[in-house]
C-alpha cells in the first residue's frame, strides 16, 4: 500500500496507507504479522527438507542449532491468533457495524476451517485427495476461534478481554480431565482441550480425524487480542508505555510461573546435561495444547517488539509488511510451494520422491538414506521460498488495495 510516512534516517514514521474513507492500517501490526509468517515458513521448510527425523526438542538427540530452529517458531501461532483478534477490533474501527463484523468473522471462520480440511490437507501437507485420514492444525483453530469471536463481540470489550484472559490463565487447571470423563461426548473434549495424539477420532469406520490444535485456549488468545486492540485508539505515548509494561510484565510472569514448576505447563522443566540445555528445558513449554507458560513466553516479548515497531518501521524490515497484509494468501501458497519444491529437489537427486507425496509425519517407506538436508540446506531452501513468495504476495497486496471486492477479504 502507498505510504504517507515521512522518512527519517533508517526508519519510517508509523503512518500507513489508507483510503480517504478508511482508518489507516497500522504498519507495526502488519510488520509483526509478516515476520511471523516468514518464521513459520522456516518450520514448514524444515518439515519437508530436513534429514532429521526425530523431534528437534528431544534433549537426548538434538543440538543447539536444531533446537533453536524449532523453538523460535513457537512464537508464530500464539501471536498470529492474538493479532487476528487485534485485527478484528481494528476492522470495527474502520466503519463496520457489530453485525457486519460478526457476520464476517462467522463466515470467514467457517471458510478457514473448510480450507484446513481440504486445500491445506490435500494440496499443502499430503499431495493426496484421500480424505479418509485428516488432521487439522492452525487454520482450524483460527477459524473456530473466529466463529466464537463472532458471538463474543456483542458483549462489552472488557468482558471479551476477561473471557480471553480467563481461558488462558485457568485452562491448565483442567489438564487432569480426560476425554473419557465425558462419555459419548469425549470427542468434544478432544476438540476443545485434549489433542488426539496417536489415537485420532474415528467418526465412521475407515475414517480418522486427528486434532492437533484444540480450541481452548486458542479462542481465548484471539479474544484477548480483540480487547487489546482497544489500545490502538489511544495516544501513541500512552500506548507505548502500556506495551512496555505488558511486555516486561508478561515476560517476568512467565519466568516466575515457570520457575515454580507447579502450575501452568504440563511439561515440567528439569536440570539437563549442562546449563544451556537446562535453559532449553525451561523454555521448552507445552504447545499442544498451548500452556499458560507457553503463551506468556511468546506474547510477552511480542509486546516489546510492537512497542519498538510502534515508533517506526526500520527500512530493512519494510518488505515483510507485504506478507503481513496478505497472510491467508501467503499461507495457502507457501505449503504447496515448499512441498512441491521438496518433491522436485528429491526427484532430481534420486529420480524418485514418492515418500514426499504424503504428510511429513506419516510413516514413510523406501526413503533413500541420504534424503533431506542438514540445517544449512534447510535455511537455503527457506530463503529461496520467501524470495519466490514475495513478488506474488506483493502483487496480491496491490490488488487488494486497488479493488474492494468482497471475495478478496476472504483471502
Amino acid at each position: 500500500m502507498s505510504s504517507q510516512a515521512e522518512q527519517s534516517g533508517s526508519v519510517v514514521t508509523p503512518s500507513v496507507s489508507s483510503t480517504p474513507a478508511a482508518r489507516p492500517r497500522l504498519e507495526s501490526i502488519d510488520l509483526l504479522r509478516g515476520l511471523i509468517m516468514v518464521v513459520m515458513a522456516l518450520d514448514h521448510t524444515r518439515d519437508f527438507f530436513s534429514n532429521v527425523k526425530f523431534d528437534p526438542m528431544d534433549f537426548e538427540r538434538t543440538n543447539v542449532a536444531l533446537f533453536l530452529t524449532r523453538w523460535i517458531t513457537h512464537f508464530c501461532a500464539p501471536n498470529f491468533l492474538f493479532l487476528a483478534g487485534v485485527g478484528a477490533f481494528l476492522t470495527k474501527t474502520r466503519g463496520r457495524t457489530t453485525g457486519e463484523l460478526s457476520w464476517f468473522l462467522l463466515s470467514r471462520g467457517l471458510w478457514l476451517a473448510f480450507l484446513e480440511v481440504t486445500w491445506v490437507h490435500c494440496i499443502g501437507w499430503s499431495f493426496s485427495f484421500d480424505l479418509h485420514h485428516v488432521g487439522v492444525g492452525v487454520l482450524w483453530a483460527i477459524g473456530w476461534s473466529m466463529v466464537a469471536l463472532a458471538g463474543l463481540i456483542w458483549m462489552p470489550v472488557p468482558v471479551v478481554g476477561a473471557f480471553g484472559v480467563a481461558l488462558i490463565v485457568l485452562h491448565n487447571a483442567f489438564d487432569g480431565v480426560t476425554p473419557g470423563a465425558f462419555g459419548p461426548l469425549a470427542w468434544l473434549w478432544h476438540v476443545l482441550h485434549v489433542p488426539t495424539g496417536k489415537t485420532p477420532l474415528q467418526p465412521f469406520a475407515g475414517w480418522t480425524f486427528d486434532i492437533g490444535y484444540v480450541l481452548i485456549p486458542w479462542m481465548g488468545v484471539m479474544a484477548a487480542g480483540y480487547a487489546f486492540g482497544h489500545i490502538y485508539k489511544w495516544e501513541p505515548e500512552r500506548r507505548r508505555r502500556l506495551l512496555l509494561q505488558l511486555g516486561l510484565g508478561l515476560s517476568a510472569l512467565f519466568i516466575a510461573v515457570r520457575w515454580l514448576n507447579i502450575y501452568g505447563d504440563l511439561r515440567l522443566w528439569s536440570p539437563k546435561q549442562n546449563a544451556l540445555f537446562t535453559l532449553f528445558s525451561f523454555i521448552d513449554c507445552h504447545k499442544y495444547p498451548p500452556s499458560l507458560c507457553y503463551i506468556l513466553m511468546t506474547v510477552g516479548p511480542a509486546m516489546l517488539v510492537l512497542r519498538w515497531l510502534d515508533r517506526g518501521t526500520p527500512t530493512l524490515l519494510k518488505p515483510f509488511i507485504v506478507f503481513g497484509r496478505v497472510p491467508l494468501f501467503y499461507y495457502v501458497l507457501h505449503l504447496p510451494l515448499i512441498h512441491g519444491a521438496a518433491v522436485m529437489v528429491e526427484f532430481l537427486r534420486f529420480g524418485r520422491a514418492g515418500w514426499l507425496f504424503q504428510s511429513p509425519w506419516a510413516p514413510a517407506t523406501d526413503v533413500p538414506p541420504t534424503a533431506g538436508f542438514d540445517l544449512p540446506g534447510v535455511y537455503l531452501a527457506w530463503i529461496c521460498i520467501i524470495l519466490i513468495l514475495y513478488p506474488v504476495c506483493n502483487w496480491f497486496a496491490k490488488l487488494k488495495q486497488r479493488r474492494k471486492d468482497v471475495w478478496l477479504s476472504y483471502l
